[in-house]
């Protein structure tokens, strides 16, 4: 087996390399909103926008809720909502509980009128019970919307989950792979448990990917403690986290058009200057990850072993 030994290089030939570097993430990025552009024109992504315009959108509070009680969590409306939107919650199934509205609707009696007065008045918020997506079947008969995105199948020749794993073990977090229900891929627990999960079933590919993906999310949008911060909603998290999977992948050979550019438009709705709006952090991220795995840019022999 061929391993890589770094050579020595000269000052200039290091800047050389991190211009060369800079410049393939920068281009990435670019093409990465250009093939979300161009799938924004599909008739498949304009039903799957449909679909996920239709979920509310929950308080940063609520989405860690969500998170801690079910971390694999990717879709989630209450009972008949689900029924609304063609699908059925499993009987058995174990509702995630949030807080509802802190208001509710009275109607008064004007003293001087005698008219009905509705008005909001606040109240303590009510708990609130709604379900993952996981938690549902497809009610017979109704069509289901697809998400445009395709599993990378493969090998990873360059490593990547376990050389972006080491380096998040060796911050402090915790990788593992398990079985996880639905089409959740992985997630990063951002309650302080410091713990990243990739699903046992994926290729080698997309767990690669995935790795990345949720390592971004780790460098991102947790703080020191491991706890999430409260900068960015949840779908600037998501396009942030699935940016850098495309970059560092794409970087060592591994293309992830195929399930990112459906990933990106779904959370971006398909709006390519949010996308754009991220590419500082993308860039930074990707960086910091590349630095970590390889070094600086230096130049690498094939050696056998």
């Amino acid at each position: 087996m061929a391993t890589k030994r770094k050579t020595t290089m000269t000052p200039k030939q290091r800047e050389a390399a991190r211009a060369a570097r800079e410049a393939k993430v920068e281009a990435m990025q670019a093409d990465l909103a250009a093939g979300v552009a161009a799938l924004a024109d599909s008739e498949q992504w304009r039903r799957w926008l449909d679909f996920l315009g239709s979920f509310h959108t929950y308080s940063v509070n609520n989405a860690l809720l969500i998170q801690i009680q079910c971390p694999h969590a990717s879709q989630v409306a209450g009972f008949r909502a689900w029924q609304g939107k063609g699908r059925q919650v499993r009987k058995g199934e174990t509702g995630i509980k949030i807080f509802g509205k802190p208001f509710r609707k009275v109607t008064e009696e004007d003293e001087q009128t005698g008219e009905k007065v509705s008005k909001w008045v606040k109240c303590p918020p009510p708990v609130a019970t709604v379900f993952d997506i996981s938690q549902t079947d497809p009610i017979e008969g109704v069509e289901q919307p697809t998400a445009p995105v395709a599993q990378l199948q493969g090998d990873d020749p360059a490593e990547l989950f376990e050389r972006i794993s080491a380096h998040m073990t060796a911050q402090g977090w915790t990788v593992e792979r398990e079985q996880i229900p639905g089409a959740t891929n992985g997630y990063c627990m951002v309650d302080g448990s410091r713990r990243i999960v990739v699903d046992a079933d994926l290729s080698d590919a997309h767990a690669a990917k995935t790795m990345i993906h949720e390592a971004a999310h780790a460098l991102l949008h947790t703080d020191d403690d491991g706890k999430a911060t409260k900068d960015q909603d949840s779908a600037t998290r998501e396009v942030e986290a699935e940016s850098v999977a495309y970059v560092v992948a794409g970087t060592h050979g591994l293309d992830t058009g195929d399930y990112s550019f459906g990933y990106v438009a779904s959370w971006a709705g398909g709006d390519t200057a949010a996308i754009k709006a991220t590419a500082a952090r993308v860039q930074a991220a990707a960086h910091a990850l590349l630095d970590a795995i390889s070094g600086e840019p230096e130049a690498a022999a094939p050696v056998a072993a």
